[in-house]
């Protein structure tokens, strides 16, 4: 469990009071204020790393301060709580740029997971910002702080100032070309081209004619001569997507242009020198494509002189709330009013998901939350019916999360908390062999807790009674 300083403003003493007991026995440092006017003063002192403010307070309210904060600190996570809870006052919050959203009267358990998650959010937005510094020059888009991606860009940093040729490796939509681009403006051949290509995405005579160019008359069609995009990318990088898919003839012809450093256009006999490096990606196991005979052993060993497997995003769900935040940014950034903010619930819903089409996956998601979006609040209602999880036990068959919003606030929150809380507790149980000690610890809260919640979840979908004791 996260421990940290916390700065906790509300005019109520008592509230105060409790606050102040019950995150102090869960470790934390915690610093209270009970007139906002000393807001400023305290704030400097204190130098927090999660704020919990009362929503309305004599003479300010917490928007008001939660915006001075951030005007020094950034990406402190706020927590707003408020005995006066309605829709419009959550989604304002959300959209002020609150973390997280208390309606009073809340459970010690409510608060403490309010708060852990808060704080593991700030990590991984510091951890990410340092990272970034130490990756220098790399382009815009890499977005990670798992221990699964920094992994991989150690290697990249290492991989790219070399000549060697590179292999990616990873599921369809995990980054190659993105770290690909990297690689390139890494290198020393950062002034010259970058010439991607899709294998797949074009029919072997295509695809030999993109690659090598050809003369004039050479083919029924070829009406001018063109040239080939491996001599476009001389003294550059050439990035084969997908290269898995290339026919063996031309697997054969590359390996020639690779070995002598010369290519020859259809239809031509002239041969031209090339001074290129080759980054290849492919989400097949080309050892199994060799073993098989769909892919030549020889080129096998030629492009996999250095080799980059990129994880899938469920093995770094760390990155998950950062990547939304980046594709929010960059979704937005000519939009009035700045990004939309990202209900609680929303967020908790895609943390859980498994991502099978990863980070493009996510990409899409963020895109069509931010165009459905009317309210400044990306909630579950704007994603989609395989993350919410809309037609899952104790909702109307076929309805998606739209129907929530007839709910009060505090109703729909729960309702939507119950449907993540399933998904979340059954995947941690599964994870840890159903073992509740080890699954308590690995979500950061108590057995107690993590035992009332399997008793809450009745329905078909819930395994509180395949749950076996910690001595088993």
């Amino acid at each position: 469990m996260i421990r940290s300083k916390i700065l906790i403003v509300d005019d109520e003493p008592g509230m105060l009071e409790n606050l102040d007991r019950l995150l102090t026995l869960d470790g934390h440092e915690c610093h209270t204020l009970a007139n906002p006017a000393g807001f400023d003063v305290t704030f400097e002192d204190v130098r927090p790393e999660v704020l919990i403010l009362d929503l309305r307070m004599p003479g300010t309210d917490g928007i008001t301060l939660m915006g001075r904060a951030h005007e020094r600190d950034a990406s402190l996570p706020v927590i707003l709580i408020t005995g006066h809870a309605t829709v419009q006052s959550a989604v304002e919050a959300i959209k002020q740029g609150a973390f997280d959203y208390l309606a009073k009267p809340f459970t010690a358990d409510q608060l403490s997971v309010a708060v852990e998650r808060a704080l593991r959010f700030r990590g991984l937005v510091i951890e990410n910002k340092t990272l970034r510094e130490q990756m220098g020059d790399a382009p815009d888009g890499i977005v990670a702080s798992s221990a699964a991606m920094s992994k991989v860009l150690d290697q990249l940093r290492r991989v790219a100032p070399t000549d060697a040729s590179v292999l990616l490796t990873g599921e369809s939509g995990t980054g190659k070309e993105l770290i690909a681009r990297a690689i390139h403006r890494m290198s020393a051949r950062s002034q010259g081209p970058f010439v991607p290509v899709d294998c797949a995405a074009l029919p072997e005579g295509l695809l030999e004619s993109e690659l090598y160019g050809h003369e004039k008359g050479s083919f029924t069609g070829a009406i001018a001569r063109k040239k080939g995009l491996i001599v476009e990318a001389d003294r550059g990088t050439l990035f084969l997507d997908e290269i898995g898919e290339m026919s063996t003839p031309l697997q054969a012809k590359l390996l020639r242009v690779l070995e002598e450093r010369q290519v020859r256009s259809v239809g031509s006999s002239k041969l031209t020198d090339i001074d290129v490096r080759l980054v290849v990606a492919t989400n097949v196991d080309l050892a199994d494509a060799v073993q098989g005979g769909a892919f030549r052993e020889d080129l096998y060993y030629r492009i996999n002189v250095l080799h980059l497997e990129l994880p899938p995003l469920r093995e770094r769900p760390e990155d998950v709330v950062l990547l939304i935040d980046h594709f929010l940014n960059r979704l937005t950034h000519n939009r009035p009013g700045g990004p939309p903010g990202l209900d609680p619930v929303a967020r908790r819903l895609l943390e859980a998901y498994s991502w099978p089409g990863n980070v493009r996956q996510l990409r899409n998601v963020v895109e069509r939350a931010v165009a459905l979006d009317i309210d400044g609040v990306i909630d579950p209602s704007d994603l989609p019916d395989e993350i919410t999880g809309a037609s899952g036990g104790g909702r109307p068959e076929g309805s998606s999360d739209a129907w929530i919003h007839g709910l009060p606030y505090g109703e729909a929150r729960e309702e939507a908390l119950m449907t993540f809380r399933k998904k979340y507790v059954a995947g941690l149980l599964r994870a840890h062999d159903h073992n509740v000690t080890r699954a308590a610890k690995e979500a950061g809260v108590s057995r107690r807790t993590l035992h009332r919640w399997i008793a809450e979840i009745s329905d078909s979908e819930s395994e509180g009674s395949h749950v076996r004791s910690d001595s088993s």
